[in-house]
């Protein structure tokens, strides 16, 4: 794929829709694209966050590890969906593992490339807010359900 495709493929993604050109290019340039097989690891829960990922095809499961050491699928992404954001915004370990389920290209961009991004782009900022506060809603609500299921088998 050429420089321009990757930047036609960024402006496709909600968090990258109002940079300008010559920014996506950059960024674009700036990132690393990394094909995944399936049932291979892009990171595991509890790695270092250096980098987020932005899927450019293919699909992936994200996966808690519970304290007695199953997986526990929480969610799943697919093309332009990102991820391993929260590790760099954060400074914590990763809080998932994310696993390829079919053959999978990302575009890996940064923690230094990302935080200027969002320096320099207000909006970015703004669309990264609402993605992490759509994910904790689903979550809560997944809690929520769970605990019903749970209070039910008690019963």
């Amino acid at each position: 794929m050429d420089l321009q495709q990757d930047v036609d493929l960024l402006r496709n993604i909600p968090l990258f829709r109002n940079i300008d050109s010559a920014k996506l290019k950059l960024l674009a340039f700036t990132s690393e694209r990394l094909t995944f097989q399936p049932e291979e690891n892009l990171f595991l829960q509890g790695d270092f966050g250096d980098a987020a990922y932005i899927i450019v095809e293919g699909d992936a499961a994200v996966l808690i590890i519970t304290p007695d050491g199953d997986e526990l699928q929480v969610a799943a992404v697919r093309q332009n969906d990102w991820v391993g954001e929260i590790a760099i915004l954060c400074d914590v370990p990763r809080t998932a593992t994310v696993r390829a389920k079919t053959k999978l290209v990302t575009l890996k961009i940064s923690k230094d490339i990302f935080f200027q991004l969002i320096t320099q782009f207000p909006q970015m900022s703004v669309e990264v807010m609402r993605e992490l506060a759509s994910r904790l809603e689903k979550t809560n609500r997944q809690l929520q359900e769970t605990a019903g299921q749970l209070k039910e088998a008690r019963g």
